[in-house]
């Protein structure tokens, strides 16, 4: 049957001032930003689930987003369906990555087997397309939240057969992933927290997570998967209490666990502000400790307590974490990952265009203006300037251990030192990034 995105073109960039709805404005790949092209920089995907197996339901409605490959039928047939109809969308978008849970790109069988023989005929398919547009794989990862076997966690489940089942799935995915060029390998713990403390043994649960981090990190490399793994943190939804918490959290476990040179952090934007951060917070947490691998763009409202997921739009939320990125050299082998869905009235097809065409434009946007504010130089001069005297000798002595407390209180005591307070110009700054926007 043809495609269900044919009746709209390949979108083309065509500057600020095109009136075209289904062109990009800013998105332009081959533009170089700071030495990089910008497609270099961003490295967008697309969210299968969401762009692909969303269908629009929520806890009070049931589905709007009816299409073609969600009709009743034969899984399988329906999984290729899909599968072409979503690299027909990403080609025509442009972008130059995908990102799939297992069970969004196959269907899940009778048994474990079955359904592992699914994801192989469909990652056999997946590569094929692959070959053909030239789109790559940023991650893969295994759903083990939404199976009822996993209502109270996967790795930190009460029961050991839950734990070896969750190990047995996220092994197929790990080599699917591999085998499909994959760059990156994410663990989202979805159910991998408690919902009362009552039933709850918490330090057995952390050995048992810790425990399965090191097995995924061991058979990474045993198959030579030379991939990044990443967590990505979040602190509560499904669970009551995650412990992936947020960035601090997950670097706690990460050492805890001796696993803080082998995983690194996939952060979210939705997921930082449900952790009452902001999303450059965890970024720049994520940086300084050597731990940023990749990010889900997407934004929540601030009115809602919960996972919205929705498309980026704000370039004034935008810039700071642009800065964060840009400042710590680049996302690596990660990317800006879709992590959006349309909403629930957005039914038309071409909506799915009008959603990733605005997040990317917005996300271009923000990196040139953040590219500006770096080349401008002015931003940075005021932060050297507050922290200029660590440069000097006191500062060198005592971050390099070269001062005690006592040599420290008696230099004090004998300069009679009483160090005046100096402003943060913080309104000075905030206005200098409005200036840019």
């Amino acid at each position: 049957m043809d495609s269900y995105f044919d009746s709209i073109a390949k979108i083309p960039y065509e500057g600020p001032e095109t009136e075209n709805p289904l062109a990009f404005r800013w998105y332009d790949k081959d533009r170089v930003v700071l030495g990089k092209r910008m497609e270099e920089h961003l490295r967008f995907a697309v969210a299968y689930w969401h762009t692909f197996c969303g269908d629009g339901g929520d806890q009070f409605g049931d589905a709007t987003l009816r299409r073609p490959w969600t009709e009743p039928g034969d899984p399988m047939e329906m999984a290729d369906l899909k599968l072409r109809a979503a690299f027909d969308f990403m080609a025509k978008l442009g972008v130059p990555f995908f990102c799939f849970h297992d069970r969004d790109l196959a269907p899940a069988g009778k048994t474990l087997k079955e359904s592992n023989a699914n994801l192989a005929a469909m990652a056999d398919k997946a590569l094929a397309e692959m070959e053909r547009t030239g789109i790559r794989l940023l991650w893969g990862t295994a759903n083990l939240f939404s199976h009822p076997r996993f209502m109270a966690g996967a790795a930190t489940n009460p029961d050991p057969e839950v734990f070896a089942y969750a190990a047995a799935q996220v092994r197929a995915v790990l080599e699917t992933t591999h085998r499909m060029g994959g760059v990156n390998y994410v663990l989202w713990g979805g159910r991998e927290g408690y919902e009362t403390l009552l039933n709850t043994d918490l330090k057995r649960e952390l050995d048992q997570l810790g425990r399965f981090m090191s097995l995924v990190v061991e058979h990474k490399h045993r198959i030579g998967f030379n991939g990044t793994i990443l967590i990505e943190p979040k602190p509560q939804e499904p669970t009551k209490h995650q412990y992936d918490y947020d960035a601090a959290a997950v670097h706690a476990f990460l050492r805890a666990y001796g696993l803080e040179n082998e995983i690194k952090l996939n952060v979210e934007v939705n997921h930082a502000t449900l952790a009452g951060h902001t999303f450059e917070h965890e970024l720049a947490y994520a940086a300084a400790n050597g731990l940023l691998g990749s990010i889900d763009i997407n934004r929540g409202d601030p009115q809602c307590g919960w996972d919205t997921d929705q498309f980026p739009s704000n370039l004034q939320d935008l810039v700071p974490p642009l800065l964060v990125i840009l400042k710590a050299g680049g996302l690596g082998n990660g990317g800006f990952n879709f992590d959006a869905k349309v909403r629930r009235q957005s039914i038309d097809a071409v909506d799915l265009f009008h959603a990733h065409i605005g997040g990317m434009d917005i996300c271009a946007r923000a990196l040139l203006t953040a590219a500006r504010i770096i080349e401008d130089g002015t931003l940075q001069a005021a932060v050297d300037e507050r922290y200029a005297g660590w440069n000097g000798p006191l500062g060198r002595d005592i971050i390099e251990g070269r001062m005690t407390l006592q040599q420290l209180s008696d230099r004090v005591l004998a300069g009679n030192l009483d160090p005046a307070p100096r402003s943060g110009r913080q309104e000075a700054l905030e206005n200098l990034i409005a200036r840019h926007l």
